[in-house]
């Protein structure tokens, strides 16, 4: 796992102030904090009619989404895929030290990469510290 920095840290306390869970991992992609949280307290996170997200949002200003944390590496195309979200995704593959996302098409592989690499670089990011392994957009 990374090194969490003060702003991830100032994160991970407004998700424990406001929903009285607690997690250890926070990271932003495409302009949205994640929280990877266990799974039997996602629900409470988000709060109900997602009353906490909208408490977190108003206060931090940016999307905010609340996912189940990744156990192991089985669970890494569930993790690539709630990330990724909404953007469809034909499969994930997990090969010698390696995630491989099958895009499908070419605007679902522009939309994983983003504009000058910005997106295909923190997803890279956050699958080397989750995982310990690079990614291949394909």
């Amino acid at each position: 796992m990374a090194i969490i920095d003060m702003r991830a840290m100032r994160y991970i306390n407004l998700l424990d102030k406001v929903s009285h869970v607690r997690t250890r991992k926070c990271f932003i992609h495409n302009n949205t904090i994640f929280f990877a949280v266990d799974s039997r307290q996602v629900s409470k996170a988000i709060g109900p009619a997602a009353s906490n997200i909208r408490r977190m949002q108003e206060s931090v200003g940016l999307k905010i989404k609340i996912i189940k944390d990744a156990q192991g590496i089985a669970d890494a195309k569930r993790f690539v895929e709630d990330i990724v979200s909404p953007i469809k995704i034909k499969s994930v593959e997990v090969k010698e030290n390696e995630i491989i996302i099958i895009s499908g098409n070419n605007q679902n592989k522009a939309s994983l990469i983003g504009r000058n690499k910005r997106r295909f670089e923190e997803l890279e990011r956050v699958i080397k510290d989750f995982f310990g392994m690079g990614l291949r957009i394909l």
